[in-house]
């Protein structure tokens, strides 16, 4: 479990900025999934989807997220999982591969947490962020995410991740701005998953 408590590169609740945030959502807060409530909550409302607001600068740390409050659905899970594990709750990295467009090909990685509760274990969330046809929650045990997986292609991949793949990062640091993060958004394939991951 230590892995999913401790700051990395881009789970970095070591800056200030984030363990300050962390603190501040806690503050006043009793039970664990109040607190777990109020970062999910703050990451899926209060930060922007990259795309659907079409903001600029593409961010992949947890601190730039925060600063720019801005982020793909990947930097909006590194955020929520820096601000649970200052908070001293587990969290990971989970990734959906799903359709771009309404279905068929291309396909990208989704990501989203999965963050260890005491009362229910580990628990997919999705702060991606809603519009009118997403409308994720957090009311565990029951999953509400962004997306259902609607197709042969379409698949969650299996695993709960300390650190984003590097398929992930490695694209939201090549480019400068959303427009060819989203030309050029990460996928893998099921084979790919079983062979690298």
């Amino acid at each position: 479990m230590k892995a999913y408590l401790i700051p990395s590169t881009y789970i970095d609740f070591d800056n200030e900025n984030v363990s300050a945030k962390a603190a501040q959502l806690s503050a006043g807060i009793q039970g664990e999934l109040s607190i777990v409530e109020a970062c999910y909550k703050f990451v899926r409302d209060e930060i922007r989807h990259s795309w659907d607001y079409k903001c600029n600068p593409v961010t992949c740390k947890a601190s730039d997220a925060l600063k720019y409050r801005t982020g793909f659905c990947y930097s909006k899970s590194h955020l929520l999982a820096a601000l649970l594990r200052a908070n001293g709750i587990p969290a990971g990295l989970c990734y959906q591969r799903l359709s771009v467009g309404d279905s068929g090909a291309p396909y990208c990685l989704h990501g989203l947490n999965a963050v260890f509760l005491e009362s229910h274990g580990w628990y997919r969330c999705d702060a991606r962020g809603n519009k009118s046809n997403v409308n994720a929650q957090f009311i565990p045990p029951d999953e509400v995410l962004a997306f259902p997986i609607r197709e042969p292609e379409e698949f969650d991949l299996q695993g709960i991740w300390a650190a984003p793949l590097p398929v992930v990062t490695e694209a939201l640091e090549r480019y400068s701005d959303v427009t060819e993060v989203h030309a050029n958004l990460p996928d893998i394939d099921e084979n790919e998953q079983e062979q690298q991951y």
